[in-house]
């Protein structure tokens, strides 16, 4: 009988009350190190947060202290990273120009009001309206295992990253310019433009929406990318907010219809084992809420016999975006983002942080 996955230790990464820190992303590095990167701002909606990185040596045992990697004066918030064979390194940005509308128009209570009063404030300064322009999906490059990063280009953005495919192109599936669908956009190199391949789009787009997609090869060469299923009338809580996923068998220039799987969570990250089988991670965002994983043999077909709980401890809904990496066969660090529980005084002061679970995939 095959050993059963087992959660070998939980970590805190990095954790400081004074910072909302999210949306992680990993990568193992061309000179063997894990890069980690994410966004840290002040709240979940502060109108200019930054991008760092973290760097470990010891398969994620030990951290280096964040490194400001993109910081303009908006919003740069979601990050993903691509690794290439040469060893670049592609980080995808995605940076939000926020206006005042968007503060005056959340529901009383989300924030104190001298909180919000300071964020119109900030937005209405005539130095952050004249950075507008620099709104939208980045990419910039590092040639030294993301010590130092290029000036800014346009690309695609990206959650997680994407992948150098069996021949060396690159693949990366987005969702910020293809409003309620994905659509998949690949390049021989990440200094020439990129284009896009296809659109996924999502089959009931009257009540929800496809986003935040992940994208993997398998050894066979069949890509696999794993879309978020939002329902319009926002609601994490629903039954019905399964992962799907779609895959192509020619390098990503055509799909097969998107399907839905059993996985119920999100976003999802999709990491392909040594061995060849696949595994999911995810962001469960009900009671009891946490973080999730579940392995595939083939990487198209999911049971929820397969899923592990990897924890179940967060204080409320708000986690997840795990990125997972196998830090020897069958050892996997699966990275989220999380709460801890909430100060009894200030709700907005316990700021969520950077967390770890390790765990061993069960043997084939």
């Amino acid at each position: 009988m095959s050993a059963p996955s087992s959660i070998l230790c939980h970590q805190t990464i990095y954790h400081d009350p004074d910072y909302y820190s999210a949306w992680p992303a990993v990568i193992r590095a061309g000179n063997g190190d894990l890069l980690l990167s994410f966004c840290r701002t002040r709240q979940h909606l502060y109108p200019s947060g930054s991008i760092v990185t973290m760097r470990s040596r010891d398969n994620g045992r030990t951290w280096s202290e964040p490194v400001v990697a993109y910081d303009t004066l908006i919003d740069d918030r979601e990050n993903g990273l691509t690794v290439l064979p040469d060893g670049r390194i592609i980080m995808h940005i995605w940076s939000t120009f926020w206006q005042a509308a968007h503060f005056t128009g959340l529901p009383p209570g989300s924030y104190p009001p001298d909180l919000i009063e300071s964020w119109i404030k900030q937005v209405n300064d005539p130095r952050y309206i004249a950075a507008a322009d620099r709104q939208g999906s980045w990419t910039i490059i590092s040639n030294d295992h993301g010590h130092t990063w290029s000036e800014p280009k346009p690309g695609p953005d990206s959650v997680h990253g994407g992948i150098a495919l069996h021949n060396s192109s690159l693949l990366v599936a987005a969702y910020r310019h293809t409003i309620g669908h994905c659509a998949i956009y690949g390049t021989p190199d990440p200094e020439t433009p990129w284009v896009k391949f296809a659109d996924i789009k999502c089959p009931t787009p009257d009540t929800h929406r496809f986003g935040e997609p992940h994208i993997a090869q398998l050894p066979s060469g069949r890509i696999v990318v794993m879309m978020r299923y939002t329902a319009i009338a926002y609601d994490d809580t629903r039954d019905d907010l399964k992962l799907w996923q779609a895959w192509s068998d020619d390098n990503g220039h055509t799909w097969s219809p998107p399907e839905r799987t059993d996985l119920l969570g999100f976003p999802p990250h999709l990491l392909v084992l040594h061995d060849g089988r696949m595994v999911c991670s995810y962001g469960y965002r009900r009671s009891p809420y946490g973080e999730r994983a579940c392995v595939s043999k083939n990487g198209t077909t999911w049971s929820l016999s397969d899923e592990i709980v990897l924890r179940d401890d967060n204080a409320n809904h708000d986690l997840g975006y795990p990125a997972s990496v196998e830090t020897e066969p069958g050892e996997i660090l699966t990275i989220y983002y999380q709460k801890p529980a909430l100060d009894p005084v200030d709700k907005h002061r316990h700021k969520v942080g950077i967390f770890a679970t390790r765990w061993r995939v069960a043997s084939p």
